[in-house]
């Protein structure tokens, strides 16, 4: 960390500015948080670059915004090898995959993110690619139909997505490394928030980093979202310090309040609660009266909700805690059952 204080955005060249402020660490030892995911990893690396050998496929799940991206970038940095980036829905064909598979040097990298929204044509071509090294390219058809095994460059294939459940097991199957990232703590956020505020050469005081820290609903990539804007409001409105004050003007105007909830997650929750008496009610329902697709509350509003205990999930569908209610300073409402009479 000392060595980022004594760096300045004065001191570097047009060229390497958009490098400097590249929050994501670059190595295992910069990674803050997921402590036993990174311990496991470091040993599956260092024994792979031991026996010169290939790292096993890795998949990592969880909600959006936890690192999942970055740990791909730190495998490729300590294994000391290229990076090659696409996402499920970009590969719309098996010539796209096999393209990018056919280039690939030894021991690449291949990040594919959303790998859950792969078509299905395409994760075909995947299986044989993981286990072989290989592709089965088909010319001609019908009578003519010839086969060729295309061999391959071995490569890790480091899938990401924040929906496991929608992957097919004969693809999840063949990740020899999978793993469940978790939302973070409000201390290693802090410890982000200060690692960043560094790099951005930002000076903020620990109760300010812990506020931030407090509303960034345990996902880092919120945190340097919410350390910018505070950044921006501190530089316009006070002296450029990041004070408690300061973060606290500056995040009560993003609409962020004290739990880390957002307009959306406060609508979420206030119609659940206004409009069908705090549940259970179907998701169909809250996204017609949200009028919000049902893939943005499952995945961006649902996750942290859950985690922070304002929300369950039942058999009849979502309905909101008395913690909600305490947030909100509202009155719960219980349900009003009706006994039908018994037969005379």
């Amino acid at each position: 960390m000392e060595e980022n204080k004594e760096i300045s955005l004065q001191d570097l060249s047009d060229d390497e500015v958009p490098a400097f402020l590249d929050l994501r660490p670059k190595k295992f030892s910069d990674y803050i948080g997921q402590k036993q995911i990174v311990e496991t990893l470091q040993i599956a690396v260092e024994a792979a670059k031991k026996r010169n050998e290939v790292l096993d496929h890795v998949l990592f799940y969880g909600p959006p915004g936890l690192g999942k991206t970055t740990m791909a970038h730190i495998i490729s940095n300590e294994l000391g090898v290229p990076l090659v980036h696409t996402s499920g829905p970009a590969l719309e064909k098996g010539g796209d995959l096999v393209s990018i598979l056919t280039h690939m040097e030894h021991g690449s990298v291949f990040f594919i993110d959303e790998i859950h929204r792969l078509p299905k044509i395409v994760e075909e071509f995947l299986y044989s690619a993981m286990e072989d090294f290989a592709v089965d390219i088909i010319f001609d058809k019908g009578m003519n139909a010839r086969s060729y095994r295309a061999k391959l460059n071995q490569f890790t294939l480091v899938g990401a997505t924040t929906r496991a459940g929608l992957l097919s097991p004969p693809l999840r199957e063949r990740f020899g490394i999978q793993r469940s990232l978790d939302f973070y703590s409000v201390e290693e956020l802090q410890q982000v928030i200060i690692r960043s505020a560094s790099i951005l050469n930002v000076s903020i005081d620990y109760d300010a980093a812990l506020e931030i820290a407090r509303r960034s609903r345990g996902t880092p990539r919120i945190a340097n979202q919410l350390l910018r804007r505070v950044r921006d409001f501190a530089q316009v409105r006070a002296d450029g310090s990041i004070t408690k004050k300061v973060s606290d003007d500056a995040l009560a105007l993003e609409g962020i309040d004290a739990r880390g909830l957002n307009l959306l997650d406060v609508r979420f929750l206030n119609v659940i609660i206004e409009f069908y008496k705090g549940g259970p009610v179907g998701l169909e329902a809250i996204a017609a009266t949200l009028q919000e697709e049902t893939d943005t509350l499952i995945d961006m509003v649902e996750p942290y909700l859950l985690k922070a205990g304002l929300l369950t999930r039942t058999s009849s569908g979502r309905k909101v805690t008395e913690q909600a209610y305490k947030h909100f300073k509202k009155t719960v409402q219980k349900a009003k059952g009706r006994q039908m009479p018994l037969p005379e």
